[in-house]
């Protein structure tokens, strides 16, 4: 009690005032962080998760920033010319979307990234996940398109390459912009290389460059294929860009895996025969059916892969049972074996994929279809860009032993 009785409190009615005013200078100081953190255009409509803070700061600073170029390839990842109307495959796909970042990068632009990829229906169909006719089942393998986001983390991507989707905010705020700016604004171009693009000054101040007007897709335009040094982007670029939710579902089937070997055998779409005038079967990979059926792939991965290894089997073959006889000498696993974890996930054979793909690449030896380079493993010799030679298709082992 002698506390209170100390000369000391003759200040007491000092405190109070000190304390206020200090807490209404904190509260100043922090409304002004606050007032500096918000600009014009902020929306604080969604919820304010870390994931979306990290997004619209990005964003933010993205829309804003006055030395910030874009460049656009419209909305279709690959339009092969007078065939707009068709789709093409996810390599096809990925080929022309891996090259046009490549000049975004080139050119040091943000690129405008399309918000949908088209599937090609022949491409997904029931794939080995889901091997019932049920019309149920069958009707989610159906879309003919599906969001960009679902395939690739784009803030991921935005590491390397920053990118905008062409429905997002940032998008319509940057189209107002270019048109409010006239002649500075925007660049149609059509037949101008990228090093045109970079090194005329003409379109050096340029917001927005628009490589809509060309009628040829992404991979035919913007990339010489013979120049290796021009190739900025490895192939397996793509491949660890999958979105967030594919790259989980990958890990936990790798970790059910555990030490395992995988093969991808692509048959389906490959195997296309035609007669010749004499009325005789003719194919473009002559080798291709013969090397990927069980009994030639036990002899071509005997020197590979030993015998009890866990063999995970990534294929678009859709006979049930096709590859039973690889089990004499491993442990098979395919993806339907995981439907608990990929159901859930998966609603189109695109998404299967890139998860398929994620796991071979967790495989401690991987074997292609086709040799892809020097380095590779492969289940046939055939060249994977064919000459458009027509061959007589072998079926016999050509003299070779296992």
């Amino acid at each position: 009690m002698a506390i209170h009785k100390n000369p000391k409190m003759k200040q007491k009615p000092r405190s109070p005032i000190l304390i206020l005013t200090v807490l209404i200078a904190a509260i100043g100081l922090l409304y002004l962080l606050s007032s500096l953190n918000s600009t014009n255009g902020f929306s604080n409509s969604s919820p304010k998760t870390p994931q979306n803070l990290m997004v619209k700061s990005k964003n933010h600073l993205r829309r804003y920033s006055a030395s910030e170029k874009y460049l656009y390839w419209g909305n279709r990842i690959d339009c092969p010319g007078k065939h707009c109307e068709s789709c093409e495959g996810l390599g096809h796909q990925e080929s022309s979307l891996r090259c046009a970042l490549e000049e975004a990068m080139f050119l040091q632009r943000t690129f405008v990234m399309p918000s949908r990829m088209c599937i090609n229906p022949i491409h997904n169909k029931k794939g080995i996940l889901h091997r019932s006719d049920n019309a149920t089942s069958e009707a989610r393998w159906a879309a003919s398109s599906c969001a960009m986001d679902s395939l690739y983390d784009l803030d991921l991507m935005s590491n390397t390459v920053t990118v905008i989707l062409d429905d997002s905010e940032t998008w319509h705020q940057t189209l107002s912009t270019s048109m409010k700016l006239g002649s500075r604004g925007i660049a149609h171009v059509h037949g101008v290389s990228r090093a045109e693009l970079k090194e005329k000054s003409q379109y050096t101040n340029i917001l927005l460059i628009n490589r809509t007007a060309s009628p040829l897709s992404w991979f035919m335009e913007c990339k010489d294929r013979n120049n290796r040094s021009a190739i900025m982007l490895p192939y397996s670029f793509l491949p660890s860009m999958a979105s967030k939710k594919l790259r989980d579902a990958a890990e936990k089937i790798n970790a059910l895996l555990g030490d395992y070997d995988a093969i991808h055998v692509r048959r389906g779409d490959k195997l296309k025969t035609r007669k010749d005038r004499f009325g005789v079967d003719r194919a473009l990979h002559p080798h291709l059916d013969r090397d990927t059926r069980p009994e030639f792939i036990l002899c071509r991965i005997s020197k590979w892969v030993p015998t009890g290894r866990t063999l995970f089997i990534a294929s678009n073959e859709r006979t049930p049972g096709f590859f039973s006889p690889l089990a004499v000498r491993y442990k098979l696993a395919y993806s339907s074996n995981y439907s608990s974890i990929l159901d859930p996930v998966i609603e189109n054979n695109y998404q299967l994929f890139i998860i398929e793909r994620l796991i071979m690449m967790g495989a401690k030896t991987f074997i292609r279809t086709f040799k892809e380079d020097d380095n590779s493993l492969s289940l046939t010799d055939d060249p994977k860009k064919n000459t458009k030679a027509w061959q007589i298709p072998v079926y016999t082992m050509d003299g070779k032993e296992c």
